[in-house]
């Protein structure tokens, strides 16, 4: 079972690093770079997609978008009319879940087979073995990946079919997302009322309000640190897939296009690179007190 891992972004690191602990790991990224830093821990760097299609039967993307997702598979990647029947594509991607459909037939098409596996956690949670793991495929699929799969996380969740692990993956980062926006809404108020921070990241955690955003974010903020390690730009994205399978669903998202709008707007005011913990710099702007210095 020769497996290969395309996209060395800072996910897909360290999660090539965490499968490196007990598997040989073909890798390729059109950076050369993250290729041969890679290499240096390890892995086996090839130079095309298509190459590391040719010799392996498994293949995991971590890529931005679903799109790019697709260039990979049908497009100048050439991965798809590279595998071998029976192989597997597992995608890690936060992807659009109708995207996803749509290359698991065309991938069937092939005798080749889909697992959509976001996750959740960060490269930090990557680093340390916590990530969760949503895997949408076929309990056959399932069962074969599975045990590659904890190598990286014990925490692997078959959410069903093909597309419903992106589905939960978008799930989970308009309520994280929500969570993060409230949380930074409510401190900066009870900052200016007189309440420090660091009796907030004391309180909050103990109570009924308690979220990742009270018992990582806030510890960070304490020292500074504004340290989600994921853009504005790309959580838009995520939230836009979301509010958009809603629409397509028929399922209202009422809130969650509050959410979407809200972090377009700090995009739009803090940078689209500018990390997710930073919306806290608006609501900073508009209440006329300061939170974080710096």
């Amino acid at each position: 079972m020769a497996i290969g891992f395309i996209g060395l972004g800072n996910m897909g690191e360290a999660i090539v690093r965490r499968l490196l602990k007990k598997e040989v790991v073909r890798v390729f990224d059109l950076r050369e770079g993250a290729r041969e830093k890679l290499a240096q821990a390890g892995a086996k760097p090839l130079a095309s997609a298509a190459k590391l299609a040719r010799e392996c039967s498994i293949v995991m993307t971590c890529l931005p978008k679903s799109e790019h997702v697709g260039d990979v598979l049908f497009g100048r990647g050439g991965v798809a009319a590279a595998l071998a029947k029976d192989s597997v594509v597992i995608d890690m991607t936060t992807g659009d879940p109708s995207e996803t459909l749509r290359f698991a037939a065309l991938l069937k098409d092939m005798g080749v087979h889909f697992a959509d596996s976001p996750v959740a956690g960060g490269p930090h949670g990557a680093a340390a073995g916590t990530l969760a793991m949503f895997v949408g495929a076929d309990t056959s699929v399932f069962d074969r990946v599975a045990p590659l799969l904890r190598i990286i996380s014990p925490n692997v969740f078959h959410t069903g079919d093909v597309s419903t692990g992106h589905v939960m993956k978008l799930v989970n980062n308009v309520i994280a997302s929500g969570v993060r926006a409230i949380t930074f809404e409510a401190i900066t108020m009870a900052v200016k009322n007189g309440i420090l921070l660091e009796t907030l990241a004391e309180v909050l955690p103990s109570g009924s309000a308690r979220s990742y955003t009270t018992e990582v974010a806030l510890p960070q903020l304490l020292e500074g640190k504004f340290a989600a390690n994921f853009s504005i730009e790309l959580l838009v994205k995520d939230l836009t897939l979301a509010t958009k399978l809603g629409l397509e669903s028929k399922s209202p998202m009422l809130l969650g296009n509050m959410v979407r709008e809200l972090y377009q707007i700090a995009g739009n005011e803090l940078g689209q690179d500018a990390d997710i913990t930073k919306i806290l710099r608006l609501f900073e702007r508009q209440s006329g007190v300061t939170v974080v210095p710096g």
